[in-house]
Order: structure tokens, then sequence, then C-alpha cells
């Protein structure tokens, strides 16, 4: 009988053992707590905070305790159920409100037509019916997260809503929101927004942690502003979204994760503006979602701003038009001063930056990576680009580093004008690495266009060169390294080399500067050096970035190149010391290869050799655009 005892207690310990594996253990938190709702155990603050007018509000298993030193001069408190009502008709001083314990079910709201001052001092608020706090107040709100607290704030799925009066998100108010404090204050929006302001939301200080939004994370009308602290937010909607000003980011390490459909991570009405030494980070993976949405201008001065995005393209049938995910998107101009800028982008039709009007990039360093397809919609479609502007489009100085492996994706691309006026340009492109719908023009900086499959430098206008040192790579027959079909071309200065199918020639009635176009077969060239004839002058030592199998055509203009000289072209050979700029050596020792061609410069264009191929004829025939 003992025996058979003792097997049923062990039987029941094991069974209850099995069942608690289904449930939250509270000592313990597997996988992704933004998923399963896990936020571990709540311990109330029960240091009280001791401030001249205060009204404190502290929820307990027993009951919820007011502190009202107002109660019959202008602060009436109403208590049902764990849902407190406060009502101020004080209009002379800001009060302080001070929230501390824990409560499963209940509530906060706060009626008044005076500023004043929120502690959330170790309180964790559960909502079932709706807001957990609700500031019924249309002036300044200031929110102070007690330093060493922990905050917790969560809603319900749906809400019991109260006619006449708005309630849209865990966290609302109907005025301003400033948060301080250096304490931790965590927000579950499981219904709509998890912070939800009627007119502008500002953070100085803290740690605001949105596990979860059903809508936005954080959404305001007036403007958002972030001046430091920490921000960490994940939503199904946008991130931060100003729907009717601004959006700017000055200070504070910033950390955004949405996972919807055109679920942007930063969102703005107005003007967008990153003025900060933090780090700004955004994944972005819904379909079409970007990094950044700004209506108006956009300026980028500094900082760290890491966007990644995943979401394929698609057709938007209330737009009617097809919708592209961009770590960038800018409806109007975009200016970037200075800051570290890093975009990945994978799905199909992604683009790195995206700008309606004009782009200009000042300084600064970005690093573009896309490697997302075309994207197909019946007879219409979306490639993958890293930088796109409608607009014309600047580099006065700064880093530009491009990589994109996706069909039909280009590197660069200006539906106006594209000017390079110094800086360093490093593209690596499926498509053409660079192109322009009406012009480009180069005057200074070193650039390096290398295109896979099309051409390196491509526009559909005119193209000048009067500065900078460039290394183009297009593709093979027809492709080109310099491509503006029969459009005129003016060379004034600098340094180029292309290497390609072949190359569109340039105007030599307005050229200043002597070229080469040496036209060869590609088999078995690494390196290509040219001297002059007296050997006293070396006027190029390159290693070819790349292997051309069938025809190659060298473009190759210099102000070293002399006028009614004579040259010799190497093939092969090899090359020790010296500086490199993608196989543009400086100050190298060339040991002599084959002795290929020579040429005098008679005339400012100087063709050696015979092209084949369409688009590789000497007269510099149409390529494709």
């Amino acid at each position: 009988m003992k025996v058979n005892n003792l097997l049923m207690a062990l039987c029941c310990l094991l069974m209850a053992l099995i069942a608690s594996c289904g449930k939250d253990n509270p000592g313990t938190t597997t996988g992704d707590d933004v998923d399963n709702g896990y936020d571990g155990d709540f311990t109330p603050n029960t240091q009280p905070l001791s401030l001249e007018n205060a009204v404190s509000i502290t929820f307990t298993d027993s009951g919820t305790i007011v502190a009202n030193p107002f109660l019959n001069n202008g602060v009436a408190t109403d208590i049902s159920n764990g849902n407190v009502v406060v009502t101020s008709t004080i209009t002379d001083k800001e009060l302080n409100y001070i929230l501390s314990g824990e409560t499963a079910g209940g509530s906060v709201k706060f009626y008044g037509s005076y500023k004043f001052n929120l502690y959330l001092n170790g309180v964790s608020i559960t909502n079932p019916q709706g807001a957990a706090v609700n500031i019924q107040c249309g002036k300044k709100i200031s929110v102070y997260v007690v330093d060493n607290t922990s905050n917790r704030l969560i809603d319900g799925f749906t809400y019991s809503q109260v006619t006449g009066e708005d309630m849209k998100g865990t966290f609302f108010s109907e005025g301003q929101l400033n948060f301080y404090g250096t304490g931790e204050l965590l927000i579950r929006g499981k219904c709509k927004h998890a912070i939800c302001v009627d007119d502008y939301f500002r953070m100085y200080d803290g740690n605001v942690i949105i596990k979860e939004a059903a809508s936005d994370a954080i959404h305001a009308n007036d403007y958002i502003r972030i001046d430091g602290g920490t921000l960490t937010t994940k939503s199904v909607g946008e991130g931060l979204d100003c729907e009717k000003g601004y959006v700017e980011i000055n200070g504070g390490a910033i950390n955004i994760t949405t996972t919807g459909d055109k679920g942007h991570g930063i969102k703005s009405a107005t003007t967008t503006t990153v003025n900060s030494t933090g780090n700004t980070t955004v994944a972005a993976s819904g379909k079409a979602s970007k990094g950044f949405k700004s209506a108006g201008n956009m300026v980028i001065t500094k900082g760290n701003v890491t966007i990644t995005t995943t979401g394929n393209a698609f057709y938007d049938a209330d737009e009617k038009d097809i919708s592209s995910a961009s770590g960038i998107k800018c409806d109007a101009n975009l200016t970037i001063n200075g800051g570290n800028i890093n975009i990945t982008s994978s799905g199909s039709g992604g683009k790195g930056i995206s700008v309606d009007e004009k782009l200009v990039v000042n300084s600064g360093t970005i690093n573009i990576t896309t490697s997302g397809g075309y994207f197909n919609y019946n007879k219409d479609g979306s490639s993958a680009k890293a930088i796109k502007s409608n607009g014309n489009l600047t580099v006065n100085d700064g880093t530009i580093t491009i990589k994109t492996s996706g069909t039909n994706a280009e590197g660069v691309e200006s539906k106006d004008t594209l000017r390079i006026k110094g800086g360093n340009v490093e593209i690596e492109a499926y498509d053409d690495a660079m192109n322009a719908s009406k012009h480009i023009e180069i005057s200074g900086g070193n650039i390096y266009c290398y295109s896979s499959t099309n051409d390196g430098i491509d526009s559909n206008g005119t193209l000048s060169i009067s500065g900078g040192v460039i290394v183009s790579c297009g593709s093979t027959v027809p492709e080109e390294s310099f491509d503006c079909d029969n459009n005129q071309f003016k060379i004034t200065g600098g340094i180029m080399v292309g290497l390609g199918g072949a190359t569109s020639k340039p105007t030599s009635n307005i050229c200043t500067q002597r070229s080469l176009i040496y036209n060869t077969g590609g088999s078995g060239i690494s390196a290509i050096h040219i001297k002059s004839a007296s050997g006293e002058t070396e006027v190029l030592t390159l290693k070819l970035p790349r292997t051309y199998s069938s025809q190659l055509c060298l473009l190759f203009s210099s102000p070293d190149m002399a006028a009614s000289t004579g040259y010799t072209i190497y093939t092969g050979g090899s090359i020790s010391g010296g500086t490199n700029f993608h196989g543009l050596y400086t100050g190298a020792a060339y040991t002599k290869g084959t002795s290929a061609a020579t040429f005098t410069t008679t005339n400012m264009v100087t063709t050696v050799g015979a092209s084949s191929g369409p688009g590789g004829n000497p007269g510099g025939g149409p390529g494709r655009s």
C-alpha cells in the first residue's frame, strides 16, 4: 500500500512538472521575449519619492493607495476597480504625480488644463481594456523615469472607448510629452500605438524599450525630437511616426525594428534631421518598408546610421504603382554633410537611397549594398539601385562605397545631371555602375566604376571630364567604359582609364586634353604600360581589374600625354611597388612585356587598332543606355 501511494505521489509530481513546462516560469526567460510576451518578474519600488506639490498613487495587492494633499483644494481622485481618474483644476503651479507599485487590471487617467510632471517610480500598469496611462490634458507633460527604477506599461487587445476622448496607445497624451530620467520604461502596445501624442514627443534621457506595437511604436502629431537616452522599439507599423511635423535626432542611441508591410523605421511628414554623435539603427523587414521616410527635406550631419531592409517590392493597388523598400526615401531634397551611413537591402527592387528631388553629398562615409533583383509586374517593373535621384546628384566630398549584385541593379543613377567634384567613389554594380539621363560631369575625386554586365559610366546625354582620377570598367562587347552614345564627350583634365568592349569617342574639337583609344584582342592581357618612345616618360601603368577574353577597348587620357609625341604600348609584363588605385599604379616599377603598338599624338584623340562589335567603333557609335 505504501509503495502504491509513493508511486502515485511521484506520478502526480511528474505530471505537475510536465504541465509547468507549458507555462511561463517566473525565474526563467526562453526565446525572444518580444514574441512570447514575457517580461520577467517585476519588483515594485518600495522607496518613496519625496517631492513638493506631489500626489502619489501606489498600486498594491490589497488596493490602490492615493496620497493627495490637494483633495479639497483642486485635485479630485476617483478609484474604481484599480482604475484611477485624477481631475485637477489647479492652474497656478505644476503638480508632481508619482506612480509606484503594480496592478494587473488598472490604469491612470488625468484631466486638467495646466502642465504637470509625471514620475514613474517603479510602476507596472496593465490595463486589459485600454491605455495604461491616459492624459486628457493638452498642456506640457514632463515624464520622469526615476533613476534606478524599472517601469512597464501594457494595454489590452481591445479598448473600451469613452465618447469624445482619444485613446490611441498604451501611453496616450493630448499634450506634449517630454521624457527625462535614467530609469527604464518598458511598453507593450497590443492594440494600437505604444506611445501616442496628439502634440509633440521629446526624449532627453532615459531607457525606453517598446517591446511591441500593433501600429506605431511612437506616434506624434507636431514633431518628434530625440536628444539623448536609449530608445529601442519593435512595431508592426512605423518605429517613429510624426504625422504632421518633423523628426529631429540630436543624440542618444536608437534601435528600431519594424515588421509590417510599408512599416517604416522613421517617418516624417515634413523635414528630417540627423545630427547625433550616437548610433541610429533601423531594421525593416516588411514589403516596401523604408528605414527613413521623409516627406520633406532631409539632412544628415553626423552620427552612425545603420539601415537594413529585407522586404520585396510589390504592386500597391491603392496607389496603383509599384512600391519598393528603401534604406532612405526622401520625397524632397537630401543633403549629407557627414556621418557614417551603412545601408543593406536584399529585397527585389530595393533601393539604398532614393530621392525625388536633389541629392548632395558634402562629406561623410556612405556604404550601400543591395542584393535584390528586378521586380516585375505585368509589363512594368522596378530595379534595385544603390543610390537613385530624380533630380541632380552632386558629390562634393566624402567616401562612397557601393555594391549591387541583383539582376538589372545599378549603382548610382540621376534622372537629371550627375556631378562629382571630389571625394572617393567606388562602385561595383551588376548593371551600369554610374548613370545619368542628361549629363555626367566629373571635375575631381577618385572614382572607380565596375559593371558586371553593362557600362561603367553611362550618360544618356552629354559627358564631361575636367579633373579627378577615374578607373571605369564596362563589360564585354558591346558594353562600354564611357558611354554617351553620339552625344558630346568633353575632356579637359583629369586622369581617365576606361576598359570595356567599346567606348564612346571624345569630341575632338572641344577637348583640350589628349586621349587614346586602343582596340586589341583581350585574351591573355593582364597589364598595359604606355611610355614615350624615347623611354623617358611613363604615362600609364595598369593592371587590369578584370579579364577580357575577346575584344578589349582602352580609353586613356592624362595631362602627362604630350602633343606630337611618340609612345609605345606594352602588354603583359610585371608591376612592383608604387601605389595602386584599382589597378592604376603610380610610382611603380614596370618590367617590360610585349611591345604591342606605337602611336604619335598628332591629333587630340588618337585611335590605335580596329574595333569590333556594335557600339565599339572608333567614332563612338551608340551603346546601351
